[in-house]
């Protein structure tokens, strides 16, 4: 099979109109999925029910989003336009749904048929959305800079990280200036953005024309007999450390504002945010970038684990952040922490379907990387509860006292021994997977 010749003529062949801004398009319209906790609390008080019941629908939105990207990869393999235009409207729908059954359990408080319509729609038909879009524009990003795969994924995935940087301010200024049921009316509002969005990007998405994909029975292979050509354990060892930098990463990053309480920066939580959801961002397009440069784009994964440990254990040692209020040098030390974890997050995604091609070739690179997607499924599912387990068990919460902007004092509740308590089991965790990145995945003989 040919390599794209990465013709930068007209827009029909340009690379940036059929690939880059296209990926963008999809990536930043999905990945405002994870915006979620800026309205999570508001919708709950609207329809009646407990903030603990209405977060299950952003977890089931992550685990349909693997278990998607799993069982359609072979749907986008043969065709993105299909795959893209099923994303743009189970998203946008999902979207409009959950809207919908804001609006009816505002009309019927504690409605229980509310709940599960939010669940069925922002979980399950979004879901599907964020699977198919998630995957659609990478393999088509990889075969037009086939000489930077790193930074072509990177940037994609990049746009999905910094989705909810971008899109929060604006969904809280929606909320701010909607009136009465800007709730659900933010959503119906944003359905129709997203979908248009989404809809661009698939009448622009195409893959190269002189790349071909396998028609016959010979050059098919199914994706087991992909996975066989290098010993099962190296597929295995990737899909375990996917799993284990996500679970890592989403046990630190649910508690994060909570930490940043306790050591004594409440006002700049906001600040804060953004700053990690930019590192988040960052991760994922400079780890990726940085890969292209080298031999074996494992060793990413092996910096990745190391930072965070060094980090994790510094932090606990130090007991960081339980001590911190009031401690400058331990302050840095918490936030180091949370902004290496964010990068090493982003990271993590952006370097796995590139990570595959090298091992298993371009041929069904969608598919394979839909199945190791399932890693963010479970992750979604065991990363949360996870720390949130920990927090409730470890430790006894305690009230701090923080200056609100007109001069009056709110009590917060924190458990600092709790989130203290979550670093011991992400560090173990992150000795795994780089014993696992270091015995497990073995270096591609070439570049595939």
């Amino acid at each position: 099979m040919e390599k794209s010749s990465n013709n930068t003529g007209g827009w029909r062949t340009n690379k940036w109109c059929r690939a880059a801004i296209p990926a963008l398009l999809l990536h930043c319209s999905i990945g405002t999925v994870y915006c979620w906790s800026i309205f999570s609390q508001e919708i709950a008080d609207y329809i009646g029910q407990t903030k603990g019941a209405t977060e299950w629908a952003f977890s089931f939105a992550i685990f349909f989003l693997g278990m998607s990207a799993a069982f359609l990869g072979n749907v986008v393999e043969k065709d993105i336009h299909k795959s893209s235009l099923i994303a743009a409207i189970c998203f946008a729908s999902g979207m409009a749904g959950t809207g919908f059954f804001i609006w009816y359990g505002g009309q019927n408080p504690g409605s229980a048929l509310a709940l599960v319509g939010i669940y069925i729609c922002y979980g399950f038909i979004m879901g599907i959305g964020l699977g198919t879009g998630y995957l659609s524009p990478v393999k088509t990003l990889m075969l037009w800079f086939q000489d930077r795969k790193g930074l072509a994924t990177g940037l994609a995935v990049a746009g999905f990280g910094a989705a909810k940087a971008i899109a929060s301010p604006i969904m809280q200024s929606m909320l701010d200036n909607l009136g009465d049921g800007s709730i659900y009316k933010m959503f119906w509002i944003l359905a129709v953005v997203y979908f248009v969005m989404m809809f661009v990007g698939h009448l622009l998405l195409k893959k190269p024309d002189d790349w071909h994909e396998p028609q016959s029975k010979d050059e098919r292979q199914s994706i087991m007999s992909v996975i066989k050509t290098r010993p099962i354990t190296n597929y295995v060892g990737i899909w375990l450390m996917f799993y284990i930098n996500i679970t890592c990463g989403l046990a630190l990053i649910s508690q994060e504002k909570m930490i940043v309480k306790c050591i004594g920066l409440a006002s700049f939580v906001g600040i804060i945010s953004t700053v990690t959801a930019i590192f988040n961002a960052g991760g994922r397009l400079g780890f990726s970038a940085w890969a292209d440069t080298m031999k074996d784009r494992n060793t990413i994964y092996k910096l990745i684990f190391v930072l965070s440990i060094v980090f994790t254990g510094a932090v606990m040692l130090t007991s960081g952040i339980k001590n911190g209020e009031g401690n400058t040098v331990l302050v840095i030390l918490v936030l180091c922490l949370l902004f290496v974890v964010n990068a090493g997050y982003g990271g993590g995604f952006s370097n796995v379907p590139t990570l595959l091609s090298d091992h298993y070739g371009m041929g069904n690179i969608s598919a394979i990387h839909g199945i190791t997607l399932s890693a963010w499924a479970f992750a979604g599912l065991t990363g949360n509860q996870m720390s949130a387990w920990i927090v409730n068990h470890f430790g006894d919460p305690i009230e701090i006292e923080h200056a609100l902007g007109d001069g009056t004092i709110e009590m917060i509740t924190v458990n600092p021994t709790g989130y203290q308590t979550v670093l011991y089991a992400t560090i173990v965790l992150y000795i795994v997977a780089l014993l696992i990145s270091l015995f497990l995945v073995k270096p591609a003989k070439e570049k595939a």
